[in-house]
């Protein structure tokens, strides 16, 4: 396979946690940019990288960057992605890949027209265990898939100056967390839901801080999603189906799950990959989708999960 030039956009948490799984696949990054271009300077010394731009358009202008992944916040998402993919790169942009589903189409749509891979960098679609689970569910060994049930709670600093409860940086638990969590249960789910009831609570600065969900689709499968950004969840799934039901902890980046039988109560457990490879997964789909060799990028379900997102904030505007 080609050895791709990726360029990182930002360079914060994520970033380097993605620097280092293309080092451990015994790569390195083509460059780096970000606003500030200190912070860029030092990321591309601790990593080795040769390029740092002034600015981050020049990214878009080297002829030689074959890939882009974008790890800054929410809001700026759409134009980086547009402005890549005008200038015929790829594009792996970070979770929550748009604001809304008219962002996202957008992009799909200059993306279809110039041949390029557009993805959301969401770890549940590359992630063996997730794979394998869905080839059980798929197989028929557990019946008809009748509810979901999904918690993640995190215990955010109450900072409405952080980028989780700030609102000029598109903050609030449904971007930040909710995205995985619907992300998880249209991997399971035959369809997309087509309706949808949510009630959230606000932070003093205005963003979503505590935001409940219920879904159901055409094929009356179900789910509900508990999301708080000031109180400590388990990152729990479950997906109960009509003969038995999985249970996964600490998804997204699950490695584990156990499948309990509804007619005997025989316990089964299922590991496979590392929760550690993550971004890893997340390369070898994308340069595998890239070259043609495989489409694993599932930028249909990264839609519907935008246009999940998408209602749900209007039922919220509407009450």
């Amino acid at each position: 396979m080609k050895n791709y030039r990726w360029v990182t956009i930002g360079c914060g948490d994520i970033a380097h946690q993605f620097a280092q799984a293309m080092r451990q696949e015994g790569r390195t990054l083509y460059g780096v940019a970000n606003r500030t271009y200190e912070k860029a300077a030092a990321f591309a010394e601790e990593y080795g990288i040769p390029r740092v731009y002034e600015r981050i358009s020049d990214v878009f202008t080297d002829e030689n960057v074959d890939i882009v992944y974008i790890a800054t916040p929410h809001n700026t998402h759409s134009g980086y992605i547009n402005e890549a993919l005008r200038h015929g790169k790829h594009v792996l942009c970070e979770k929550a890949i748009t604001l809304d589903i008219g962002e996202l189409k957008e992009a799909q749509a200059l993306a279809e027209e110039r041949g390029l891979v557009l993805a959301e960098a969401m770890t549940i679609y590359h992630m063996p265990l997730y794979k394998r689970l869905r080839e059980i569910a798929e197989g028929g060994a557990l019946g008809k898939l009748c509810m979901i049930q999904m918690n993640f709670g995190s215990f955010k600093e109450y900072d409405m100056t952080n980028r989780f409860f700030n609102p000029d940086l598109a903050g609030g638990a449904l971007w930040d967390i909710g995205v995985y969590a619907l992300s998880f249960i249209r991997w399971f789910m035959s369809c997309c839901p087509d309706r949808i009831a949510s009630q959230v609570k606000y932070a003093p600065s205005g963003v979503d801080e505590q935001v409940g969900i219920l879904l159901m689709n055409g094929a009356d499968e179900m789910a509900t999603a508990a999301l708080t950004l000031h109180a400590k969840q388990p990152k729990r799934g479950m997906a109960a189906f009509e003969k038995g039901f999985i249970e996964i902890q600490e998804y997204p980046r699950a490695d584990r799950a156990v499948i309990t039988f509804t007619e005997d109560g025989r316990r089964e457990t299922v590991e496979l990959g590392s929760s550690a490879d993550a971004l890893r997964y997340e390369i070898r789909d994308m340069e595998a989708s890239v070259s043609g060799s495989a489409d694993e990028m599932h930028l249909d379900y990264s839609l519907d999960v935008s246009w999940m997102m998408t209602e749900i904030r209007k039922i919220w505007e509407s009450a």
